[in-house]
């Protein structure tokens, strides 16, 4: 059985008091909490086992080095990808976005070339290809989303040509809420002859990945959304592409023969992991979605549609209150305004009564503003959520709106 309140007695913090109040948790879109068994993991490994990785002849690094290649095996078996030479770590889902431009991206995408995005991309899918495109001559599109914030599969198509090489877009919208129908758009673009990267960091908290099924050529998520620590995120690429890829940086442990005229590189994915990595962090990541896949996604699907159905009621009893983002299939991430109220001063009077909330434009300026706003209030769910929380939440509005107009 799927019991929230059960499962939020696995992540001690959701049990300490906030100025004397109930800590109710509501930004997991920005990062998540962690469960006990991930972080007593990580203590345990700088307590008991640290040592550095694939340099070391003696027990502490050889013992360190398999758990860090597990690591690589559960990332593999989370996305279900072929092998797990096709997961390499980075620093998070930006740094494997950046990657990806700056590898394939400089190799492949030439002058006149278009990328093809959302208008609902995070800065880090939107700035990362924009830079590309003036640096390479490219140019940069977007395609449209329907009123409510959902995905139009005519407003897409309508986008592809002949000139475009690359499709980038997220799986789940950290504004809107709206999950994007992955399978159709990688098999669209490809089509088409483009190539896909797929910015999965809202989406595979939620709901469950097979990279294989998706046929996706790239897929990134940060550990920190999915309840592991931060610090390490993940790429997916095929094989064949990471080959082909030059590497990202330079250093140690990505070259197979350095001479003082030359370098030799080795293949991926240590090619794209020069220096010491996060060895702790991505272990911690192992553990974490080891827990995640204690559950079954149907039961954690199931949960969180309930939970965003009665949220999404709730809220809306609130006289003055507009969620941005209604499409039919999105999932629980509440973006919302409140009369013109500024939302820091919402935020204020919540956070004083223990709720969690984040402000602003969340990291996704261009939307937002295309809105009509400068500035949000957000609400997310995640594994922990319950009911509780968005009553808490709804009578701390009430409150706070009273106060302020």
């Amino acid at each position: 059985m799927f019991d929230a309140y059960e499962i939020r007695k696995d992540f001690p913090i959701l049990n300490k008091l906030v100025d004397g109040k109930r800590n109710t948790y509501l930004d997991t879109a920005a990062s998540a909490q962690k469960p006990l068994e991930v972080i007593e993991c990580v203590t345990s490994l700088y307590m008991n086992e640290y040592a550095n990785v694939h340099r070391g002849s003696y027990w502490l690094s050889d013992r360190v080095t398999e758990k860090y290649e597990n690591a690589r095996k559960i990332v593999q078996q989370f996305v279900n990808a072929k092998t797990s030479d096709e997961i390499v770590f980075v620093r998070n889902a930006t740094e494997g976005i950046n990657l990806v431009a700056s590898t394939y991206g400089l190799k492949n995408i030439k002058k006149d070339d278009e990328i093809l995005i959302s208008r609902a991309e995070h800065h880090a899918n939107l700035v990362t290809w924009q830079q590309l495109a003036i640096k390479n001559g490219a140019k940069l599109k977007y395609f449209d989303l329907d009123e409510d914030g959902g995905f139009n599969l005519d407003k897409f198509v309508s986008k592809l040509t002949p000139k475009t090489k690359f499709v980038a877009f997220t799986a789940m919208s950290n504004v809107l809420g709206t999950i994007f129908p992955i399978k159709k758009i990688c098999e669209l673009a490809h089509k088409n002859g483009a190539k896909v990267l797929v910015d999965a960091c809202q989406y595979a908290v939620h709901k469950k990945i097979n990279v294989q099924e998706f046929d996706a050529d790239f897929l990134v998520f940060s550990s920190h959304k999915v309840y592991g620590p931060t610090g390490v995120g993940v790429l997916y690429g095929k094989y064949d592409l990471l080959c082909d890829m030059p590497p990202y940086q330079y250093g140690g442990d990505m070259i197979e023969h350095v001479y003082y005229d030359k370098t030799i590189f080795t293949t991926p994915p240590a090619r794209f992991e020069a220096g010491t990595p996060a060895i702790v962090q991505a272990i911690g990541l192992g553990k974490a979605l080891e827990y995640l896949m204690k559950f079954d996604f149907n039961d954690i699907e199931k949960h969180e549609r309930e939970l965003t159905s009665y949220a999404t009621r709730k809220l809306l009893e609130i006289d003055g209150l507009k969620i941005l983002g209604t499409a039919k299939d999105k999932g629980g991430v509440f973006a919302f305004d409140i009369n013109g109220i500024h939302p820091q001063d919402l935020a204020f009077i919540l956070g004083k009564e223990g709720v969690g909330v984040r402000t602003g434009h969340f990291c996704a300026e261009p939307l937002v503003n295309m809105l009509g706003y400068t500035s949000l209030t957000r609400a997310s769910l995640g594994i922990y959520s319950v009911k509780e929380d968005i009553d808490i939440l709804v009578e701390t509005l009430k409150k706070a709106k009273n106060f302020l107009s």
